[in-house]
């Protein structure tokens, strides 16, 4: 797919936070007028086809947006996610992937697991 300008911004957003962002926290990053909030979902939804993030629904059903690090052509977005009660960010734990074994009529598409509770810096 074309690389935009609109593209390179977001994903570079997604890239340095340390937390999984809403297309409205992306809004709010980018510079006043950069680009409207279709554009945004749209380049959201490219980025995810392309596999260069992935998408999270949290407790409240606010779908996030998070960066794949140190991904390869093979990896899997299939691990937990933590979302803070406190401060509500949403936050990759990559060292927790489910494990299921569901019959072989099922094939898994999508995986959200997610746990809430107090991060780190909300405890301190």
């Amino acid at each position: 797919m074309r690389n935009t300008v609109a593209k390179q911004a977001i994903l570079e957003i997604l890239y340095k936070s340390e937390t999984a962002l809403s297309q409205t926290e992306v809004q709010q990053i980018l510079p006043q007028g950069f680009c409207n909030r279709v554009t945004i979902y749209r380049v959201l939804d490219r980025l995810v086809k392309e596999n260069l993030i992935h998408e999270i629904t949290n407790i409240d059903g606010v779908v996030k947006y998070a960066n794949c690090k140190k991904c390869n052509k093979n990896h899997s977005h299939q691990h937990l996610h933590f979302s803070c009660e406190n401060c509500n960010t949403v936050t990759c734990i990559k060292s927790v992937e489910p494990q299921f074994d569901l019959p072989k009529e099922y094939e898994i598409k999508k995986i959200n697991f997610m746990v809430s509770g107090i991060c780190p810096s909300c405890s301190r």
